[in-house]
C-alpha cells in the first residue's frame, strides 16, 4: 500500500488515521497537527511561498515528507534544489515538483536521486505538463481526484499521494464510491469522509509501485 496523506481539519485527519493515512498540513497551519505524534506531510503555500517559514515548520515537526517549491522556470531549479537539501536534513523524504516542459526526458539527470519526484495532477488550477511516462522513479502525486491519481499509477511508480478532494464533496453529502463521486445513500459529513477513505484505500490495495524503488 502506498503512503497516503490528508491535510485538513483535526476531525478529518483523525478519521483518516484509523484507515492508515498520515496527518498533513500546510506549513502556515500547524495547529491541527498538535495532537499527533507522527506527522506525515508538510505542504506549502505555493501562492505566497516563504522558504523561511517552511523550513521553520519542518524543523519543528520533523515530517516523513515535505514538498519543495514547484519548479515552473528552469532558472529556478538550482535555488529549489539548494532549499530542498536543507529541508532534507529535517524530513525523511523531500519532493521536487518539476513542471516546465523542457525538463521532460532529463529528470534523472537534473534532479538528484535523493529526492522524490512530484507530479501535480492537471486541473483547471494548473498542474504538471510533463508526460507522466517521463517519471520513472518514485513519485508523489499531488492533488486531483482519487480515480485520476490511481490511473496515473499505471504510468509511473507511485510512492505516495496527498488527497483532499473527498473532503469538499463530503460537505455536499457526496462520497467517493471507488469509481466516482455520488450522493451518499445515508448521508452525514463524517460518514462521507469515512466511506470515501475506505474506497480510496481499496483502489490502492495490492499496489506497490514506487515503494520498492524508494527503499532499494
Amino acid at each position: 500500500m502506498i503512503l497516503r496523506f490528508v491535510a485538513h481539519s483535526h476531525r478529518v485527519v483523525s478519521i483518516a488515521r484509523k484507515y492508515g493515512w498520515l496527518p498533513g498540513a500546510r506549513y502556515t497551519n500547524l495547529r491541527d497537527l498538535r495532537k499527533f505524534e507522527t506527522i506525515g506531510f508538510i505542504d506549502i503555500d505555493w501562492k505566497n511561498y516563504s522558504f523561511t517559514r517552511h523550513l521553520q515548520a519542518v524543523k519543528a515537526v520533523k515530517p516523513l515528507m515535505t514538498v519543495a517549491r514547484d519548479v515552473t522556470d528552469p532558472k529556478d531549479l538550482r535555488r529549489t534544489l539548494d532549499q530542498a537539501f536543507e529541508l532534507l536534513q529535517h524530513s525523511r523524504f523531500v519532493v521536487i515538483v518539476p513542471k516546465h516542459q523542457s525538463f521532460a526526458g532529463k529528470l534523472d539527470r537534473i534532479i538528484p536521486q535523493q529526492f522524490i519526484l512530484g507530479y501535480s495532477v492537471p486541473t483547471r488550477y494548473g498542474g504538471t505538463m510533463i508526460p507522466p511516462q517521463a517519471f520513472n522513479r518514485p513519485v508523489h502525486i499531488l492533488g486531483g481526484r482519487p480515480e485520476v491519481q490511481r490511473r496515473m499509477a499505471e504510468l509511473m511508480p507511485v510512492l505516495s499521494v496527498d488527497c483532499n478532494r473527498f473532503t469538499l464533496d463530503a460537505s455536499f453529502g457526496d462520497f467517493f464510491d471507488g469509481e466516482i463521486f455520488r450522493r451518499h445513500p445515508v448521508g452525514g459529513y463524517q460518514r462521507c469522509i469515512r466511506d470515501s477513505i475506505r474506497n480510496i484505500n481499496g483502489l490502492w490495495k495490492g499496489y506497490h509501485g514506487g515503494c520498492h524503488a524508494a527503499h532499494g
